[in-house]
């Protein structure tokens, strides 16, 4: 499936070739408009410009632009979640689990100071329910990959205990990584490694 049907925030999914075409212009030149001057900045009529298509032809897709921010949020989250399934699949042991969180962590954070597109839509999330419900669905997916991959070295533990303290732990990740794109670099680095701490100590004693 090609990466712009995934999303339910597109009014429709492009089923040619030159269709998805078009509306991988239209996010590319959503993504650099954000870049440049953040997503409350752009203007419908600058991503249709920008893309060479009518503004018809961009409203065909997109009902409005928090549409293209969240299709555009969906597509880092899918990424995000790909990262972490890769990550945790050769976990054997509790060390390599906590070996593979601890660098997915700082992984995630090397992405977020990398990107100023997703930096952009995280800060803006709680301000948007429909992002706030798509944070909400991919922190429950993050905590499931976790949840696996604890249970597959601690078979033992209480399986609605992990699942809960798996879905917390993902969720709260990302709320360090909200506070920690806010502040001063310094703070920010200091914030996410005493999340990552907190965590995996978390992770370690459950076991």
């Amino acid at each position: 499936m090609d990466k712009t049907e995934e999303s339910g925030a597109l009014r429709r999914a492009p089923s040619q070739k030159r269709s998805q075409e078009r509306v991988e212009r239209m996010l590319r030149a959503a993504t650099a408009l954000i870049e440049e001057s953040g997503s409350d900045a752009m203007r419908m009529g600058e991503v249709a410009e920008r893309a060479g298509v009518s503004i018809g032809s961009l409203y065909q897709y997109f009902p409005d632009k928090g549409a293209i921010v969240r299709t555009l949020a969906e597509r880092y989250n899918a990424e995000g979640r790909a990262c972490i399934a890769d990550g945790l699949a050769g976990v054997r042991d509790v060390d390599g689990l906590l070996q593979a969180f601890g660098g997915l962590v700082d992984t995630y954070y090397g992405i977020f100071l990398a990107e100023p597109v997703m930096r952009d839509i995280w800060s803006g999330t709680q301000a948007d329910k429909a992002l706030r419900d798509i944070d909400l669905r991919d922190s429950r997916t993050n905590g499931a990959l976790l949840a696996e991959a604890w249970h597959r070295v601690m078979p033992g533990v209480d399986t609605g205990e992990v699942e809960r303290k798996a879905f917390l732990i993902m969720s709260l990740g990302e709320a360090a990584m909200r506070l920690a794109i806010s502040v001063e670099r310094a703070e920010g680095d200091a914030l996410v490694a005493d999340y990552k701490a907190m965590a995996l100590r978390e992770i370690a004693a459950i076991g």
